[in-house]
């Protein structure tokens, strides 16, 4: 049976958001093409017909991955509020994807390492129109020291045993990075 350009496109879209979950969830090495053609609903049969191989799959998957740290506010107090909440750090396959598979892509080949790589400098833009900073150069340095504060701790909140541990690592990193950005605005009213 012939499947239309549209399906093909519907099927690749599918394929592809099945990848992100399980890859966000399990990691590159746990997850199969089975895995993620069942997920999509899809036959292991039909993969090589969407992607040339498990690497080209990985690769159009980072490229379009989509942040939850996007902002859509004014502030990076209220990102950080929910970045760093229990519901992000407890959803892994629709969490970020930096904190989920940063170290897992250092180790994977240069197509998935260079969509990772924008990826995060998207993320930087995004961070950097509403960083506190008197130029542009102050926002990115804003935008990296946030990002990287953030996902760290999501990281950490995310590997401890310890649900206290792990409930204390996010309300500190939020309150921190709530006390830095008013010391910066301070700051800035003050230049």
């Amino acid at each position: 049976m012939r499947v239309s350009r549209q399906q093909v496109e519907e099927n690749k879209k599918t394929i592809l958001e099945a990848a992100g979950r399980l890859f966000r969830e399990r990691g590159f090495d746990a997850v199969t093409v089975t895995d993620v053609m069942k997920s999509a609903g899809l036959t292991h049969g039909g993969f090589y017909g969407y992607f040339s191989s498990k690497d080209d799959l990985i690769a159009q998957t980072l490229a379009g991955l989509r942040s939850e740290t996007e902002p859509q506010t004014a502030d990076l107090a209220t990102v950080a509020q929910r970045y760093l909440s229990p519901a992000h750090r407890d959803d892994f396959g629709h969490g970020c994807p930096l904190a989920a598979l940063g170290s897992e892509v250092s180790r994977q080949p240069q197509a998935a390492r260079a969509e990772m790589s924008a990826f995060l400098e998207r993320q930087f833009k995004r961070l950097g129109k509403i960083a506190p900073g008197s130029d542009e150069g102050q926002r990115r340095r804003a935008a990296i020291a946030t990002s990287a504060t953030m996902i760290g701790a999501l990281i950490l909140a995310r590997m401890t045993d310890d649900p206290k541990l792990s409930d204390e690592i996010l309300d500190e990193t939020r309150a921190w990075l709530a006390a830095q950005d008013k010391q910066k605005s301070a700051a800035d009213d003050r230049a």
